[in-house]
């Protein structure tokens, strides 16, 4: 348990805990950003907080392609101007708003949250692949195929695993089996590319 520290105010400490739980956010970090919202002005912090309880109360994640979204469907999915046969599948739901900036994809999306590893206890069951798997199998009954899955993981040795399982789980569906290209940097996220490696990396990917 913390150290509890008998010069602060308990509303003050109860804070600074809550937002060194924040990724990136240690003590020291966890406590300036509390003076400075004691500092600020009072409509400042209101607004944080009603931010907050608006992102747990109404977002919610598509039952189609498991990104987060207010409305279900979210826009991506029923846009009527995208390519329903095409399915980009990333790790995260940041992943798709870089892959929407590079402006060289038109297709739809499906958000793993995550990818398996061992090390860490997560395994297939425990990210969104039965929802992916799925897809598949309902466009190609219902006389809407896929025709081609993009794995855009992070070129990552947790990310390279669950690109090759993905495409184990879909060997004998038909559908074309994709990789971006190596233009994006072996260890790196895919949130922090630019637009220009990423549209790079959509225009030569490559048959797994």
């Amino acid at each position: 348990m913390p150290q509890i520290n008998k010069t602060l105010p308990p509303s003050v400490t109860r804070l600074i805990d809550a937002l060194s739980q924040l990724p990136g956010i240690g003590p020291k970090s966890a406590s300036r950003l509390a003076y400075y919202l004691l500092r600020a002005p009072a409509e400042e912090s209101v607004a944080l907080a009603d931010a907050l309880r608006d992102l747990k109360a109404r977002t919610r994640l598509c039952s189609v392609c498991q990104n987060i979204t207010e409305s279900n469907p979210c826009e991506v999915c029923v846009d009527s101007a995208r390519d329903h046969g095409m399915i980009c599948v990333v790790e995260e739901p940041l992943d798709v708003t870089a892959v929407e900036r590079s402006r060289g994809y038109t297709g739809l999306y499906h958000v793993l949250h995550g990818v398996i590893s061992p090390m860490n206890g997560v395994g297939p069951d425990d990210l969104k692949l039965r929802e992916l798997l799925a897809r598949v199998s309902a466009g190609a009954a219902e006389g809407h195929p896929v025709r081609e899955i993009i794995l855009a993981t992070n070129p990552t040795l947790e990310g390279e695993n669950t690109a090759s399982y993905i495409q184990r789980k879909l060997t004998g569906s038909g559908v074309r089996i994709t990789r971006l290209a190596r233009g994006l940097p072996v260890g790196g996220d895919l949130e922090y590319a630019d637009e220009v490696t990423l549209s790079r990396a959509l225009e030569g990917r490559q048959a797994m």
